[in-house]
């Protein structure tokens, strides 16, 4: 049997205590390497003994075979609903691939309990056809970053929310591995008008958002993490690829996997990697979540992005402590923490998100394309003109490379200049600037959302 950390066994009883006073959709924020699969093992086995039916859906192989060891650790007998494994329906307990079990759902008995991994991802078409199928069951989301990657919330599928420790709480004790943080130092501000003292905001945030890289990742990779395994992060196939190609042209052995990598072929290089018979994994968007090898020592990014969730599931891959282990390296070539801050910074999570529409906001929300043949304007994303049939283009994702140096960059220092600067921001225009000034996405909205916490803490207190 697992033994559960202290803030486990709280996490247990708050969602017991929701569910007695009849709540169906719980949603627990803890995260990530904080033990959510042992949590979940732990819930599953109490209601198979209670004689309930239950399933745990995830959605990708490598949490398929994850889940299963966490469940055998905890003595949890199981049935497997996803392609290429024999599906028993005698078992309570039913671990399920998502994309499988959406298109088998008539198949099996009504579950009384749904866990759900990854929740953020439950708004997608497949997800949410489960959720209604089963919409009378007790639902269960887990996630470390409870929005969706554009920022909005969770609150048409979830009524409360758990939240977990925090990161930092989870380094204080152990449970996660403390970092260090290498990234470029200082950015060229040569062409940023000032404006009362200071650069233009807006022009500032441009520069900090544009897609480049800075530095030989190669060679950083040797000045900070030499021999340890390390995850890349980047941003195309073609990007990983090479920079998988550029790793083994040095002598280290590295791997590119992707989603469309044969299953066989991906499987053993992940094998490899846990192994350390490979170094280094370079990948696009297939180890942002759930991918569990503690041993991952650094974490390597080439991938700017505008997604909080992404971000922060992507930096905790290299958080999880192991032996031998006396810190995670991430190296962040693109200066996302300049957007997002630190991986453990404090966060006020919302059910609501960070990207409720707000009036202002409006001509921000929806992106338009033209179409080069009939010049019809429609919403961007479809392949083809809904109007007269030209096929769009699909332009790779490009990033340039450019010459610099990465620093380490202090922590703690950081981390008291961001909590002094949003602490004196009184307003909620002045917070909006402190939003802008870090190229936050909808920085309107996320000043909205720190002073509205800022205010039901208040209450609180008051109270």
């Amino acid at each position: 049997m697992i033994q559960l950390r202290p803030y486990q066994s709280k996490i247990i009883d708050e969602t017991r205590a929701l569910m007695q006073k009849g709540c169906r959709s719980i949603l627990i924020q803890s995260p990530t390497g904080s033990g959510k699969t042992a949590l979940t093992a732990h819930m599953l086995h109490t209601a198979a003994g209670k004689g309930m039916r239950s399933l745990f859906i995830v959605h990708r192989r490598e949490l398929i075979k994850q889940s299963t060891r966490a469940f055998a650790l905890e003595g949890l007998k199981h049935g497997i609903i996803s392609a290429g494994f024999f599906e028993d329906r005698r078992y309570l307990v039913q671990l399920a691939s998502v994309q499988t079990l959406a298109r088998r759902l008539t198949r099996h008995h009504f579950p009384s309990l749904i866990v759900w991994d990854e929740a953020h991802h439950v708004a997608a078409k497949s997800w949410e056809s489960i959720f209604k199928q089963f919409g009378r069951a007790y639902h269960i989301g887990l996630t470390a970053t409870p929005e969706r990657l554009d920022g909005r919330g969770l609150a048409g599928f979830f009524k409360e929310m758990i939240h977990g420790p925090s990161v930092q709480a989870l380094i204080d004790s152990k449970f996660l591995s403390p970092y260090k943080l290498y990234a470029p130092m200082k950015i060229n501000v040569g062409a940023v008008h000032t404006r009362m003292g200071d650069y233009v905001k807006s022009e500032l945030s441009s520069i900090v958002d544009r897609p480049s890289i800075t530095g030989d990742v190669l060679v950083h990779y040797r000045r900070f993490c030499a021999g340890k395994r390390a995850v890349i992060f980047c941003v195309s196939v073609a990007h990983s690829k090479h920079i998988a190609e550029q790793f083994n042209s040095a002598g280290i052995r590295a791997a590119h996997v992707d989603g469309e990598t044969p299953q066989e072929e991906r499987d053993g290089k992940i094998e490899d990697f846990r192994a350390g018979s490979i170094k280094v994994l370079a990948n696009v968007d297939l180890f942002g979540e759930g991918f569990d090898v503690p041993a991952i020592e650094a974490a390597i990014l080439l991938r700017p992005t505008q997604s909080l969730a992404l971000y922060l599931q992507q930096v905790g891959r290299a958080l999880r402590p192991s032996d031998g282990k006396d810190q995670a390296i991430i190296l962040d070539h693109v200066g996302n923490y300049e957007r997002f801050g630190l991986p453990d910074e404090e966060r006020n999570w919302s059910l609501e998100g960070r990207s409720m529409r707000n009036r202002e906001d409006k001509s921000n929300g929806i992106s338009v394309k033209v179409c080069p043949r009939c010049f019809a304007a429609q919403i961007a994303g479809q392949p083809r003109c809904k109007f007269c049939g030209f096929v769009f283009e699909a332009k790779p994702r490009e990033i340039d490379q450019r010459d610099g140096e990465l620093g380490e960059v202090d922590i703690e220092l950081l981390r008291q200049k961001r909590a002094s600067e949003q602490g004196h921001a009184e307003t909620v225009e002045e917070l909006t600037q402190i939003g802008i000034a870090r190229g936050y996405r909808f920085p309107r909205r996320w000043a909205h959302h720190v002073f509205q916490a800022r205010q039901a803490k208040k209450l609180g207190k008051v109270i």
